[in-house]
């Protein structure tokens, strides 16, 4: 028992010192080293976070589509995955009536076919 409080009386015992000459310098010292820590670390993780950030651009669309379709989640049953891979998401019998459907896109107007045969310059 005695042997588990050593390390802590030994950080205690170096750390008192300067904590009592210099409040303020210790706590700069520790805050500076608080701070090179998480900017080494988000160095560390700045590319994956921007990879992140542009897979979860690329999968906006979708998701407010699909939060359009579903509504709220609370009315569904946890989803079950068939033997062939179809995942299906049942609602809830006791669930108010779906949101309606959302209206499908207009298609895009398409040009004027190009003109067949000769075409005199």
């Amino acid at each position: 028992m005695k042997h588990a409080f050593a390390p802590l009386a030994l950080c205690l015992a170096l750390a008192a010192p300067a904590h009592a000459q210099e409040p303020e310098e210790g706590l700069g010292l520790v805050e500076r080293g608080l701070r090179q820590l998480f900017e080494g670390l988000m160095q560390d993780l700045e590319p994956s976070l921007e990879g992140l950030t542009q897979s979860l651009r690329d999968l906006e669309p979708m998701a407010r589509q699909l939060a359009e379709l579903i509504g709220d989640v609370r009315h569904y049953e946890p989803p079950e995955r068939l033997e062939n891979g179809d995942i299906i998401i049942r609602r809830k019998a006791d669930a108010p009536p779906p949101p309606p459907l959302p209206e499908p896109p207009l298609p895009e107007p398409q040009a004027d076919p190009p003109p067949q045969g000769q075409i005199d310059l």
